[in-house]
């Protein structure tokens, strides 16, 4: 009897193909997708920051610092113009900008102190701006004892005579100013501004699971069918899914905007603050719920049964979230891996919402992304509206 257990469960483990991809395939794919998004963190031999400087100074001071910088292999260095734009515009993490004067910071007149300005794209964690800040530093005191140096030699040289160069206090706040962009003066990004987009994204994909399942079980108690012998045109039909779930999807969104806004502090973190116009962030939010909705359909058309739509769409779920930065930020994937997070709808939205919530963006901000998920969406409703009228007639 145990035997014939035994043959039983095998067989019916062997017949769920959908299944076993998702105990075999999917951990290989995301090992893959994960390995690929960290290498560059393990790497010592890999730049790990994106920067560029303008310098209005051209002194050798400045000079000194650029030569040192380039030399740093951490860091891998941009060419922009003068009239530059913010970080994210130019594909850097940092602009460095060395302000006329800087050389006096090589001086015995602290009076004339120039602070390099850094300007950080506002979605850059902590610990990169840190290690930035670190090289930053290293870079400047190196070219100031390399200046104490030089003016002791020549003190020397001129036997015992007065140098102009004295004793100079390391002052990390004279030294460099940073600025976020998009944010006021002082102002820093916080950890729910960064971690509310993501989730958000993440959430609304998930709609796939209720909405397949719905959809598979009408298809099977031909209620579908009925409808379409009943002149109910396509796009009706498609349109009386789509509306309700975009709704819930709306609701969705505001219910975990609350959360980041009014619960999180309650525990201790910072609130979420919307920076950018709210006609920004409906768009969107729309477009990507379209985008997420038309994924559901067109997963709900292809195949069979609910087990099938629950165990695909959760795979699909979580690499396009692995492959879009949800789970990785982007600023920490290999050049390759961020050109190729933009086959994922998720990397769009995320860089849609960010643009709302931490670089105070407008609707003009957000085109390209809003753009990009419409598309999405109508083409994996006109997939779907293609694979049902085919499985339709066939049944027919």
């Amino acid at each position: 009897m145990f035997k014939a257990m035994l043959i039983k469960e095998f067989l019916l483990v062997s017949r769920d193909k959908h299944a076993l991809a998702a105990l075999f395939i999917m951990p290989a794919v995301f090992i893959l997708i994960m390995s690929l998004a960290l290498k560059d963190v393990f790497n010592e031999e890999k730049a790990l920051i994106e920067y560029a400087v303008v310098d209005h100074d051209n002194s050798l001071e400045s000079y000194a610092i650029i030569s040192k910088l380039r030399a740093n292999k951490l860091m891998n260095e941009h060419n922009i113009s003068e009239s530059y734009g913010k970080p994210k515009e130019e594909g850097v993490q940092f602009i460095v900008v060395i302000p006329k004067g800087f050389k006096n910071q090589f001086s015995q007149s602290d009076a004339n102190n120039s602070a390099l300005q850094i300007e950080v794209a506002s979605d850059i964690g902590q610990s990169h701006l840190m290690l930035f800040k670190t090289q930053i530093l290293s870079s400047v005191m190196q070219t100031r004892l390399d200046a104490v140096n030089l003016a002791q030699e020549m003190q020397h040289a001129r036997q015992g005579k007065g140098s102009s160069y004295q004793k100079i206090s390391f002052d990390e706040k004279k030294m460099m100013k940073v600025h976020y962009a998009a944010l006021e003066e002082g102002e820093k990004p916080t950890s729910t501004q960064q971690s509310v987009p993501s989730w958000i994204v993440f959430g609304l994909f998930f709609v796939i699971i209720p909405m397949s399942t719905i959809f598979i079980s009408e298809r099977k108690q031909n209620t579908l069918m009925r409808l379409s012998t009943m002149n109910v045109s396509l796009p009706v039909l498609f349109g009386g899914k789509i509306i309700p779930y975009m709704l819930i999807n709306q609701l969705q969104v505001w219910v975990m905007i609350a959360v980041g806004m009014f619960v999180v502090p309650l525990f201790g973190a910072a609130p979420l603050t919307i920076g950018g116009d709210l006609s920004a962030l409906f768009a969107v939010s729309i477009a990507l719920s379209l985008s997420a909705i038309g994924l559901s359909i067109l997963i709900a058309t292809v195949v069979d049964s609910v087990e099938q739509a629950t165990t695909i769409g959760g795979i699909i779920n979580i690499l396009l979230g692995a492959i879009g930065g949800i789970m990785v930020p982007k600023f920490v994937m290999p050049e390759f891996m961020r050109e190729f997070a933009n086959v994922s709808p998720m990397s769009w939205g995320l860089e849609g919402f960010l643009d709302v919530f931490l670089r105070r963006g407008t609707l003009n901000d957000v085109l390209y992304e809003v753009t990009g998920l419409l598309l999405f969406g109508l083409v994996s409703l006109l997939l779907a509206a293609v694979v049902f009228n085919y499985k339709i007639r066939r049944v027919a």
